[in-house]
């Protein structure tokens, strides 16, 4: 299973999480977020994949961003058409959607062969770090064939759901706001304790 932790900034704290040993390491480069990464950090992971995370950005912006940051793979938390991921090969793609109902599900299909990656978040106020779940049982209605990362408020109690949570494109999970001590600060303690519950 893949284990994203996203929302990094902080040199010290991008070290520690990378410590643990987890896959992909994102940094997001939406100005209206509260982890908005506005300059380089004096670190940047070396051991786990950078994902930066768009928000219906300027094609120009993402590709000097990925030249600025070495950006392994690009993640799309907007209104971003497939021919706008397309002109992004031959880069590593996540399209992500936000989730409430099966019904929402449909929007996907375009996507099918396009997007290397989906990401399913919760439909909320903000286009992610919500903090909340939605309810995962309507992945059962996704027959595609992109995999997917599983997002939106998952937290330390969900070890034992994550664990009995099974879909055959489900790859990874992504972790963020419920595992801060402050925004786009990750509390390394309770990432430590969760990862250990889910590897058992």
């Amino acid at each position: 299973m893949i284990v994203k932790v996203c929302g990094m900034r902080d040199a010290q704290n991008i070290r520690d999480v990378e410590k643990l040993g987890v896959d992909w390491i994102g940094m997001i480069f939406w100005p209206q977020s509260k982890r908005f990464v506005a300059e380089v950090p004096s670190y940047l992971p070396k051991h786990q994949k950078r994902v930066g995370v768009f928000v219906d950005a300027p094609l120009e912006d993402i590709r000097q961003h990925i030249s600025d940051y070495q950006l392994n793979i690009i993640q799309l938390h907007g209104q971003e058409s497939p021919d706008y991921v397309k002109a992004l090969k031959p880069h590593t793609t996540i399209k992500a959607f936000n989730i409430a109902k099966a019904d929402d599900l449909v929007q996907t299909e375009q996507y099918e062969g396009i997007a290397d990656y989906f990401l399913f978040d919760t439909k909320g106020l903000m286009v992610g770090g919500n903090g909340q779940k939605f309810d995962w049982s309507v992945l059962t209605t996704y027959h595609g064939k992109t995999p997917f990362l599983l997002s939106g408020g998952i937290g330390l109690d969900d070890a034992e759901s994550i664990g009995s949570f099974h879909h055959p494109c489900c790859i990874g999970i992504d972790l963020n706001s419920r595992f801060e001590i402050s925004p786009a600060l990750k509390d390394i303690d309770k990432l430590r304790t969760f990862l250990g519950k889910i590897k058992q």
